[in-house]
């Protein structure tokens, strides 16, 4: 049988959109050019939205249990740290926790919930019709044809679904790079090791007896990042950095990467969507690349699913594109700074006023207001999708303790288990009756926060998008007021009412 969707790339953007498609009921397949899943993990964080977002669907614990959380974070290698345990979130760390991993547990899921991936299948071409999509892959030398309804490409910087449907990718190409190497020998002596931090390196444990070594060597910085790393390179690049090789030896992997940045044009043509890093590149300043693509598969996998299903609202799915394609634009052109900020102190004839300008942003992160400000943008805590209506409408649902009318207790993220709306009432009106017209598509509890919460202070009623969002709340209290109010809202997210559930 023909699958719904075909998610082209097995990287976490493309597990974690399989993943939810397939929570929803869709026929879902990865095809993924690689025959193993990959060992070098250059993505090493999970930041506070996408924690949040994998305890959304109950996975939380599954990632934690692998990696090892800090409440700090980075802009710029500055030497302020951004304070993510400052922020209204539960999860308010970074998870250290490497690429390979991620995927691995991503996959896992992906599995358990029935979506089939197919490696060692290269897409060559994708061609799209009215009422549904050829994708051409290579298998084993052979061509082949798969069709689905709809095509999402999570298939990386040079992805040959982009190409195919058109979609420009305009942005600059690559000035500056940089080198990273995982190392199972290094010095045993921690204080070589913190020169080389204080020397701007960053050196990072990866578990297995791995050392991560990225830094941005003077001398190098213009070599194009299709040139290999050899060992001695690394060597000389940081003896010249802090004065030691460190003891690096067994290299396990040798890399180097660019700068280069760009945002499709659309995220969106036809039946072709795109996704992660086929739909933005940028450096990897602060680490922002994978979670992005995390949330991206997490916005658009209930839009899709519910165009499959059939109960979208008209333009849904262009909501995807509406939403995702500002955050794309917003990140890149945070790491751009943040890499100007490096690479300005490693141009000899600007390296004094880029160092002072590095202190005085240095000293304004030092700021409560100005660190919150960062820490929310690189955390993805403060994403919010246009919108009107209440303030907390397109704003991320914090994760409130509750009591149930019944007395049961548990947080709101739990009730997103299933990747369903959520109607809360949180006033003791019970809407349990008229939201059931909506029941295969909206949970609706009424509750009582157990602690006083900002957020939520004067609303009566709220509808959480499965992606964790708010898609309408409402401080009325006069019932037929929020009567009103909420079937406008729940036929504007969740559709027209089935037959079966007039």
């Amino acid at each position: 049988m023909e699958p719904d969707v075909i998610v082209v790339g097995a990287g976490p953007t493309g597990l974690m959109l399989a993943g939810e498609l397939a929570l929803a009921g869709v026929r879902t397949w990865i095809v993924e050019r690689r025959s193993e899943p990959q060992q070098q993990s250059r993505a090493l964080t999970l930041h506070p939205r996408s924690v949040e977002v994998l305890d959304q669907r109950g996975l939380a614990d599954r990632f934690l249990a692998l990696g090892r959380t800090m409440p700090g974070w980075h802009f710029a290698a500055l030497d302020t740290k951004l304070d993510f345990a400052a922020l209204d979130s539960r999860h308010g760390y970074t998870l250290f926790l490497a690429q390979a991993r991620t995927e691995a547990v991503l996959e896992e899921r992906a599995r358990e919930l029935g979506v089939e991936i197919l490696r060692g299948h290269e897409t060559v071409d994708v061609r799209q019709g009215a009422d549904g999509v050829e994708v051409d892959v290579r298998v084993a030398g052979n061509r082949q044809t798969m069709r689905s309804r709809y095509v999402v490409g999570c298939d990386g910087a040079r992805s040959a679904v982009r190409t195919a449907a058109g979609i420009g990718f305009p942005g600059t190409g690559e000035t500056l790079t940089g080198m990273l190497g995982d190392f199972g020998v290094v010095s045993a002596d921690s204080g070589t090791l913190e020169l080389a931090r204080a020397a701007g390196v960053l050196v990072v444990g990866l578990g297995g007896g791995l050392t991560r070594f990225v830094l941005i060597p003077p001398q190098r910085m213009r070599v194009p990042s299709s040139e290999p790393v050899s060992m001695d390179e690394f060597r000389t690049a940081l003896k010249d950095a802090c004065g030691s090789d460190c003891g690096i030896g067994e290299p396990r992997w040798l890399s180097r990467f660019g700068n280069a940045t760009r945002l499709a044009e659309s995220y969106r043509s036809g039946r072709v969507l795109l996704a992660g890093d086929a739909a933005h590149i940028h450096f990897p300043a602060a680490g922002q690349g994978l979670n992005t693509g995390l949330q991206d598969a997490m916005n658009l996998g209930w839009k899709l699913a519910a165009e499959i299903n059939g109960w979208a609202p008209p333009g849904l799915l262009d909501t995807y594109h509406a939403e995702r394609h500002p955050v794309g634009r917003s990140v890149t052109e945070n790491t751009e700074v943040q890499t100007l900020l490096a690479e300005l102190t490693l141009v000899p004839q600007y390296e004094r006023p880029a160092t002072a300008l590095r202190k005085l942003i240095d000293d304004l992160l030092g700021m409560e207001p100005v660190n919150r400000r960062l820490a929310g943008a690189v955390s993805a805590i403060d994403t919010a999708y246009p919108s009107q209506g209440d303030p907390l409408t397109g704003c991320r649902m914090p994760d409130v303790a509750l009591v149930t009318t019944a007395g049961g207790a548990g947080r709101v993220y739990e009730l997103l288990h299933e990747g369903r709306f959520v109607l809360l009432g949180l006033d003791g009106e019970d809407s349990a009756a008229e939201a059931g017209r909506w029941a295969s598509r909206v949970a609706s509890v009424t509750v009582t926060p157990r602690d006083p919460h900002p957020a939520i202070e004067g609303v009566t009623e709220v509808l959480i998008r499965p992606d964790g969002h708010v898609a309408w709340a409402t401080r009325a209290r006069e019932v037929e007021t929020r009567r009103w109010e909420r079937t406008r809202a729940l036929t504007a997210w969740a559709g027209t009412p089935s037959g079966s559930e007039l």
